[in-house]
């Protein structure tokens, strides 16, 4: 790691009682996703799921009500279902490289995971549709923060190689559609709708920083890993398109390693649906 990425680090290394996230002090520990890329490990991480849906989501809304707090079960669910979108593929490209299943491999059928975790007719009928909605989250986030990821890449702080990747992205067609918006312009119409719905937002905040707190939960190294990463993305999604307020935050104040756990859900988005529409397609 560049002694530059260490020094960022520990200028930005802040505390803030009522973030988004949460903050421990920088380590000396980091990995290299390319070389710990997410996959299919077996791992069953329903209980977890199970306590995020049951404990973590505001029980009192349903995805379709006409409140912020189902907009941000809407968010989590399609984090979710991007997840089980890569466990799916995972599956897929073990058959395709014809590789042996172990006993304990109970998930052997992709297609047969597909229509139980994402299908309109399996466990979550709106999977799909909240993993859109949470893509365009996404793209809206990013979008609001090109400008300091130019400056980024101006300034050094992004090598060049990745600067020549992020610039690929950065000017997506897709960041300048008016039809991604949709999904931020509902949820902040939401959020800024009167002082109640404005004034309870540090509920959804203390709820992501415990969401990222429960990723600690799961046993499986690489899946922890990528789950912290996939949260992270969300949390800082969130905290650029509403804030403190709901009118936004500045990107500008947002921390290196956020806006990377934010690009690379961006990704894990844009890749887990390229595969839901493969799977649709055969």
């Amino acid at each position: 790691v560049p002694e530059t990425i260490r020094e960022i680090d520990m200028d930005e290394a802040g505390f803030e009682l009522d973030g988004w996230g949460r903050w421990d002090m920088p380590s000396s520990d980091y990995y290299d996703t390319e070389m710990f890329p997410e996959g299919y490990t077996n791992y069953d991480g329903s209980e977890v799921w199970n306590f995020i849906h049951n404990r973590i989501c505001f029980q009192e809304f349903d995805f379709d009500d006409d409140h912020w707090k189902a907009d941000y079960n809407k968010a989590v669910s399609g984090l979710h279902s991007m997840i089980s979108a890569q466990v799916i593929q995972g599956i897929q490209e073990k058959l395709d490289d014809g590789e042996e299943f172990e006993e304990d491999e109970i998930w052997r059928d992709p297609k047969a995971e597909f229509a139980r975790r994402l299908s309109p007719e399996g466990e979550t009928p709106l999977a799909l549709e909240n993993l859109y909605f949470c893509f365009m989250l996404m793209l809206t986030a990013v979008s609001k923060a090109r400008d300091r990821l130019y400056n980024d890449m101006k300034s050094g702080k992004v090598s060049m190689d990745t600067s020549n990747d992020l610039r690929h992205i950065l000017e997506s067609p897709l960041l300048v559609e008016p039809t991604v918006d949709i999904a931020f312009t509902r949820l902040k119409a939401r959020a800024i709708k009167d002082s109640d719905s404005s004034d309870a937002l540090w509920e959804a905040r203390m709820r992501t920083r415990e969401l990222l707190r429960i990723m600690n939960c799961v046993q499986c190294n690489k899946c922890r890993l990528h789950g912290k990463i996939s949260v992270m993305g969300l949390s800082t999604a969130l905290q650029i398109l509403l804030g403190r307020t709901g009118k936004g935050g500045d990107p500008t104040h947002i921390h290196r390693v956020e806006l990377a756990a934010l690009m690379a859900t961006l990704h894990k988005c844009s890749r887990a649906l390229k595969f839901c529409q493969k799977m649709h397609a055969s």
